[in-house]
């Protein structure tokens, strides 16, 4: 790799960026702010600042990160995806179906390969996870509960959270968006989701104009129950799953990167290493992107998975905010 492009100009794209640098050294690199404005702030590890898709594709970068807000993917995607350049889409993979659609039929057109950054796919222990529940490990899978949460306002501390991207609809925000993580792994984990209810809240605490809050109740072709509860509002991060099973039960920690499990005799931490650095999801989704796009095995998370994350949602949505 010699050119690679970096669209958007937020916190990930800053990790990207680095990142880059890391795997390809030699590359060079190619920042875009998503509105395409120059920006008169220094561009860590970045090359060469260009102002229009247009420049970008004269430069015949041969890989794109689109880190920009997830309401303007479709439009970055599109244009590289129609001039041959593979592209790595920031989840969520867009804020409608109709431009996840738009999306499909850009890299069946010209046969572009595409993947969407569900980086937690790439934890240790999520793979250990999979393994375990695959090989039936607990016996038959009754129900699943999911809660994450983690306090908005110190996401981005040195921001207002209010004007942060997390917090305006019209740029993807709310909890169902900003941490569909946990559609995406779900539905990896047990297949596609059939909603059967949800609430949604926006609670006085923060004063949001999007959800800060969700729970959800889906159920997969086998009729196990998955409770999903999401918030900006705990104060401590907070990130789990438990899987309850008739022979015993699984629980992972994503924080700490460990899974426990439970049985009559007692609980059996199975996997945990919680000095494991995060960053190295981040690398081994672009590494395993690049396995892609020369051909070779990959775990990349594809745009049908990625689609079917933003459908859910969609259903979602269709319930009343409740303020």
């Amino acid at each position: 790799m010699e050119r690679i492009a970096v669209i958007g100009l937020g916190n990930i794209s800053i990790r990207h960026r680095r990142n880059l640098k890391q795997l390809y050294p030699m590359a060079s690199i190619y920042g875009m702010s998503a509105s395409g404005r120059p920006s008169t702030e220094l561009i860590s590890d970045c090359d060469v600042l260009v102002t229009s898709m247009e420049e970008l594709i004269r430069h015949k970068v041969e890989l794109a990160i689109v880190a920009s807000p997830a309401s303007l993917h479709a439009a970055h995607a599109i244009p590289l995806l129609t001039a041959g350049i593979p592209v790595l889409i920031e989840k969520p993979v867009a804020t409608s179906v109709a431009d996840c659609n738009a999306i499909i039929d850009a890299s069946r057109e010209h046969n572009v390969p595409v993947a969407v950054g569900y980086c937690l796919r790439y934890l240790p222990s999520a793979a250990i996870l999979k393994k375990i529940l695959d090989e039936q490990k607990i016996g038959h899978l009754h129900n699943v509960m999911i809660e994450t949460g983690q306090y908005l306002p110190d996401w981005r501390p040195s921001k207002d959270y209010r004007t942060s991207v997390s917090a305006r609809a019209e740029l993807g925000g709310g909890v169902l968006l900003e941490l569909s993580h946990e559609f995406d792994y779900i539905q990896w984990l047990l297949g596609p989701l059939k909603l059967e209810h949800a609430v949604l809240r926006s609670s006085e605490t923060l004063g949001l104009s999007v959800e800060d809050t969700a729970d959800v109740l889906a159920i997969n072709a086998s009729g196990v129950i998955a409770s999903i509860h999401l918030d900006f509002l705990q104060r401590k991060a907070h990130r789990k799953c438990r899987f309850i099973g008739s022979e015993g039960t699984l629980e992972w920690d994503l924080i700490q990167n460990q899974v426990t499990l439970i049985s009559a005799s007692g609980a059996h931490v199975i996997y945990s290493d919680v000095e494991w650095d995060k960053n190295k999801m981040y690398l081994a989704m672009i590494s395993d992107f690049v396995r892609l796009i020369h051909g070779e095995a990959s775990l990349s998370v594809n745009l049908k998975d990625a689609t079917r994350t933003v459908a859910l949602i969609e259903k979602i949505k269709e319930f009343p905010l409740i303020r």
